[in-house]
């Protein structure tokens, strides 16, 4: 007797191989069996030839404490997200002990008295307790290191401060996470020379997993991806590049080069990236990065809070100031920098070695669309629309892959014997809704979400909280 046995679906496995016309079964929280099944089941649907995929798993988040905040983390579930990777960028929600204010960019993820978890036991532990409605694997980041061990962040560590850094990641690496971030283009990072982070990646297992917010995403990009394959070398770890692009101007067209050193690493190390699908990013405000060359977008501001919602030269002109003051007034702040070029984002999504990440700021009060609408926006517009990829490629670029190069163990394709993380949606409806002016929607086209074998979204709301926390483990041999 199945649990669940959903008929007549057309099963995209995650293998970037086409669907096929088939059942599936659930029993126990996993994958009984695929094919023309004819077994009793409790619950019997019928897909009606949609598209029956492995769960989504978006790898580069900060959802760190949101989902311990807001465990039902309807934004991913209704985009079919079944797994998040936590601790990007170098911040992370633990091993953390707060000293004063906040630094940047870990503000991003929360206030100083949501810090509570100085190890990462404590953390996995609380979010186990919070049971929230979708997987959690977490990284540790770099700067939450630096942050509790460093007076200032501006200047190099000093030796004995990496000892008790490299200390902190070990005992977390010995508790669940699964490995190391960094974001060396803030401030709080950016005076960390490169011996500083390839000391801590020395701590990394063979096969673990180092990724990067690369020290420069403009005119120094390629040696700033010089700077991430030699840190992980010598311990024969994997880089994940998070986010990829071209940022600037003066940058445009370069996804060629970029792409081009990614591939011919690949060929001695285990490298790829991540992607979101939109031409603008986000993150704090960053005076680096006020120019008038392009767009940017105020999401919000401490000092100035009704300005959230406009743009920095249109607040500017209002206060007579140039763009840089303007910015600097407005600090501490968050933007969308309309930064890149459409032709290198859809190169990059495009290339073998990229997954999807969404990289959304869930506590950003108008957050960039990507935190709503990553993964349908990959189905719907780039698969379906502008046939960039087969479906079951963009599939495969938010399931199969990710869950291999994170060390996901049984996740990530449908298998006899795998994790129940499932998603069902319409190939011919599904599509992102949210936008820059109006980011909180939710998507068209998801049916249903399982999580672990529950059933966690119905098509319109959250319905269970099944969610596990993810430590590293091979995939079961085939």
């Amino acid at each position: 007797m199945h649990d669940v046995l959903i008929r007549n679906a057309l099963v995209l496995d995650g293998s970037d191989t086409a669907g096929v016309h088939a059942d599936l079964a659930i029993r126990d929280g996993r994958i009984a069996a695929i094919g023309q099944l004819d077994a009793p089941a409790r619950e019997v649907i019928d897909a009606q030839g949609l598209a029956l995929a492995p769960g989504f798993i978006d790898v580069h988040t900060h959802d760190d404490l949101e989902v311990i905040r807001n465990p039902d983390m309807r934004s991913k579930l209704s985009q079919g997200v079944t797994t998040v990777v936590v601790g990007n960028c170098g911040i992370s929600a633990s091993p953390v002990r707060i000293h004063g204010e906040v630094p940047d960019p870990m503000n991003l993820l929360g206030e100083a008295d949501d810090f509570r978890y100085a190890d990462f036991a404590s953390y996995r532990d609380a979010v186990q307790l919070a049971r929230p409605a979708v997987n959690v694997a977490a990284l540790v980041g770099h700067t939450a290191l630096r942050q509790n061990h460093m007076d200032r962040l501006d200047r190099a560590a000093s030796a004995n401060e990496i000892s008790a850094m490299r200390a902190q990641l070990r005992e977390s690496l010995a508790q669940g996470a699964l490995g190391l971030s960094s974001g060396l283009a803030y401030a709080s990072a950016f005076d960390a020379p490169s011996a500083e982070v390839a000391e801590l990646a020395a701590e990394l297992p063979a096969g673990g997993l180092y990724a990067t917010h690369l020290r420069d995403e403009f005119a120094g990009i390629l040696a700033a991806m010089e700077e991430a394959f030699d840190a992980a070398r010598a311990p024969q770890a994997g880089v994940r590049v998070s986010h990829l692009k071209c940022a600037g101007i003066d940058n445009w067209g370069r996804s060629h080069q970029v792409l081009d050193r990614l591939q011919s690493a690949s060929a001695t190390q285990d490298v790829a990236c991540d992607c979101y699908p939109y031409a603008a990013s986000a993150s704090t405000l960053d005076l680096k990065q006020v120019t008038d060359a392009y767009d940017i977008l105020i999401t919000w501001s401490e000092a100035e809070p009704g300005q959230g919602g406009r743009l920095l030269a249109e607040i500017a002109a209002d206060w007579n100031l140039s763009l840089m003051d303007a910015a600097i007034r407005l600090q501490p702040a968050g933007a969308v920098y309309h930064c890149m070029d459409e032709a290198d984002v859809r190169r990059i999504l495009a290339h073998p070695l990229t997954m999807i990440g969404s990289d959304g700021l869930p506590r950003d009060p108008r957050p960039h669309p990507r935190l709503w609408g990553t993964f349908p926006r990959v189905l719907g517009h780039y698969a379906r629309d502008e046939q960039l990829f087969p479906l079951h490629t963009a599939v495969h670029k938010m399931t199969g892959l990710p869950a291999s190069r994170f060390a996901m163990g049984a996740r990530g394709q449908l298998r006899a014997g795998w994790w129940a993380d499932l998603v069902l949606f319409d190939p011919a409806r599904i599509r992102d809704t949210a936008s820059f002016h109006d980011p909180i929607r939710a998507a068209e086209g998801i049916a249903a979400v399982w999580v672990n074998g529950q059933l966690a979204y119905d098509g319109r709301q959250v319905v269970a909280r099944p969610g596990r926390f993810i430590r590293p483990e091979p995939a079961p041999a085939p």
